[in-house]
């Protein structure tokens, strides 16, 4: 699985099967802040699937849309780290950062 980091620097990493993206970023010292910790109540954790892999994917939830809705520089294959699953048939995904992100849990 490859990350892009916010600067464009591609990472390739091992994503567990049965963890999500949130927690394979974290495990490789991804900067991702994730601030609700996986509960799908923040956008911190957004990430910008590849478009010959967005299809690929099990669609988002309206819950997860509603929630992307309030991430900065959402793109048309955006989702939430926190909901993306690994399985073995994501050998090869990429993802990428956004430059920002917004933690409206911070007041």
């Amino acid at each position: 699985m490859t990350f892009i980091d916010g600067a464009g620097t591609p990472h390739d990493l091992n994503a567990p099967v049965g963890h999500s993206l949130l927690q394979v970023a974290w495990d490789n010292g991804l900067d991702v802040e994730g601030a609700c910790e996986g509960a799908m109540a923040c956008s911190t954790c957004h990430v910008i699937v590849d478009s010959d892999w967005f299809a690929r994917l099990d669609p988002p939830s309206e819950d997860e849309e509603d929630m992307l809705d309030l991430a900065p520089m959402l793109k048309s294959t955006s989702r939430l780290g926190c909901q993306i699953i690994v399985t073995e048939a994501m050998e090869g995904l990429i993802v990428s950062l956004p430059g920002a992100t917004r933690n409206l849990m911070l007041g």
